[in-house]
């Protein structure tokens, strides 16, 4: 057994110097710039790990993390939905301030080919720590943009937000990934495509006749121009599956294409590989990893070893495959003596999705005790998720915070812990969470929090200081479908707005300290503080409100539809293959 003087020397002389210094001095201590992993989950159920109360599934390194730091039970991401979650990660903003938001329903980016993204003026976490001599790495998921104006001039790249080094997808892993799954996406797309074909079919057949009759006197150029291009959208339904999957899942190395399609069976080793390679290339540090997991996100691919591993089917299996990537990682942390140098943070975008159903098997997450889930707008199933950070030696061992914070606070906590500053130009809704992890302070600095679904406000939470209560005030919910069902089955995703959501006025008021289920509305019948606890919860929108700047909306139409000429092919397109990864093209 390792002695505690045996312990405190295998550290740094700057760390120790770091420890010795009272928290709010050493906050800000350059000297040390301690190594910062950061572990993000896809649409990870905030009740599918062991720590959080599940006894049913598998988690033991995640569980660990949890063990041996700090545990947040009221974690929130600011959407509940992955572009505009992860955009709030990388810039402490609210994503309506970025333009990551979308008012017409499509609240993700829908391709790779599109040309929205997060745009370049916005500075994220991996541009200060870059400056700051850090190497800075993403590997795994990207999605959040990639090209503007030409298939090649990558101006979303996540090499233009900060990171030195780059592997994984662009895009997202989508059902459309593996033809066994027919996504939303693909479904829509094929009736509409079809309902073109009739159109067209009708037409050429009508234009056709007329002309031998003599009754239409149209030319034979436009006939056959007509036929045509509905052959051509034949061709495109025919063989839609092939050209989304060779369009949008795919692997890239920074900025070469080294997969296409990408064989998805074998990602995650591919991932880890990375993982530990980019750590071990590091180690003499300072270092900041993102690892943004493809896990637990539809299709539920999961390799031969873990398949049956657990009770719950092949979400489950996915489950437990992620945590084992998660024990690799931190193996790797050990083996290399960084443990005691390194911030670890693991988290989820955003919640479970309750819709993600093949048959009667449920393809999604758990949520807990929460109501709701992915894209509900604001009920906490979609945007309360797991949030752990873990510093041996720095952070108390098995300590548990349940005050709101927001997964918008990894940025100023990231960027002064690395010796940087966040920028003074715009406004950072993040708050630094060092002087609450370790204890200087017991309340967050969080007093309000507002809940987006798209650009429009669904919630505002109010962290009420003087009594420590925490109050949810809806002002929009989704209509669940069918009744009381909780969530939006056979609609793929709860819509933000028309005739899909009530607008409640009065507004719906929680109180979450009593109540985290959201499930008994008070009135002003029976809480004597609902008038005095709305009106503060409308002077604080405004506040907010008189914060915002308008900005192009990145998701919108026009920057959210396939548009060829943006289309990443390490061929002639559409012929769009090679493989890298086996050596070869």
């Amino acid at each position: 057994m390792m002695h505690l003087e045996d312990s405190w020397s295998s550290l740094p002389i700057t760390l120790l110097t770091f420890l010795i210094l009272k928290p709010s001095e050493s906050i800000y201590l350059a000297d040390f710039k301690p190594n910062i992993v950061i572990l993000l989950a896809d649409d990870l159920g905030i009740g599918d790990i062991g720590c959080y109360g599940n006894n049913t599934m598998r988690t033991p390194n995640i569980d660990s993390l949890a063990h041996e730091g700090v545990k947040l039970t009221q974690h929130l991401a600011a959407a509940s939905v992955c572009t505009p979650s992860r955009a709030a990660l990388l810039t402490g903003r609210y994503p309506i301030r970025s333009g990551m938001v979308s008012d017409n329903g499509y609240r993700v980016l829908q391709w790779t080919a599109a040309s929205g993204g997060l745009p370049s003026n916005e500075t994220t976490f991996a541009k200060i720590l870059q400056k700051e001599g850090y190497a800075t790495g993403l590997i795994g998921k990207w999605h959040l943009g990639l090209n503007c104006e030409s298939s090649i001039d990558h101006c979303h790249h996540p090499l233009n937000h900060g990171f030195d080094f780059f592997y994984g997808m662009p895009f997202s892993l989508m059902s459309d990934c593996e033809y066994s799954v027919l996504s939303e996406r693909r479904a829509r797309l094929e009736i509409r495509l079809y309902f073109y074909i009739q159109i067209i079919v009708l037409a050429t057949f009508t234009f056709t006749i007329g002309r031998f009759t003599g009754i239409l006197s149209v030319p034979w150029k436009i006939i056959i121009t007509i036929a045509i291009i509905g052959f051509l959208v034949f061709l495109i339904w025919y063989f839609l599956y092939i050209l989304i999957k060779h369009g949008d899942c795919f692997l890239m190395q920074n900025h070469t294409i080294t997969e296409q399609p990408m064989i998805i069976k074998r990602t995650a080793s591919l991932i880890v590989k990375e993982a530990v390679s980019f750590i071990e290339r590091n180690k003499d540090g300072p270092f900041l990893l993102l690892i943004s997991f493809l896990h637990v996100h539809t299709p539920l691919v999961t390799t031969e070893k873990f398949l049956q591993s657990s009770k719950h089917g092949l979400y489950g299996d996915n489950v437990q495959e992620m945590d084992w990537m998660v024990g690799e990682v931190l193996e790797t942390l050990d083996n290399q003596g960084l443990t005691k140098s390194t911030l670890v943070y693991f988290a989820s975008d955003n919640g479970g999705s309750l819709e993600s159903q093949i048959g009667n098997e449920q393809h999604g997450g758990w949520n807990g005790i929460y109501k709701g889930g992915k894209g509900m707008g604001a009920w906490d199933g979609g945007i309360r998720v797991p949030g752990i950070f873990r510093w041996p030696g720095v952070l108390p061992a098995g300590h548990v915070i349940d005050d709101p914070t927001s997964m918008m606070d990894i940025y100023p906590t990231v960027a002064r812990l690395g010796g940087g500053k966040v920028p003074r130009d715009r406004m950072i809704d993040g708050k630094d969470l060092m002087p609450l992890l370790w204890g200087e302070i017991d309340q967050s600095d969080h007093e309000f929090m507002f809940h987006y679904c798209e650009s429009y406000l669904h919630a505002v939470r109010w962290h009420q200081k003087d009594s420590g209560t925490v109050w949810k005030v809806h002002y929009v919910t989704p209509i669940f479908h069918p009744e009381g069902s909780g969530a939006c089955y056979g609609r793929g995703v709860c819509p933000c707005f028309g005739d899909g959501v009530i607008h409640h006025d009065p507004p719906l008021l929680f109180d979450l300290s009593k109540d985290p289920s959201e499930t008994n509305p008070l009135s002003a019948d029976t809480e004597p503080l609902f008038s005095l606890v709305i009106a503060r919860v409308e002077h604080a929108i405004q506040d907010h409100r008189s914060t915002l700047t308008p900005v192009p909306q990145q998701l919108n139409t026009f920057n959210n539809i396939w548009k060829p000429w943006l289309q990443p092919c390490c061929g002639t397109f559409p012929l769009c293959w090679c493989n890298w990864e086996d050596g070869h093209k």
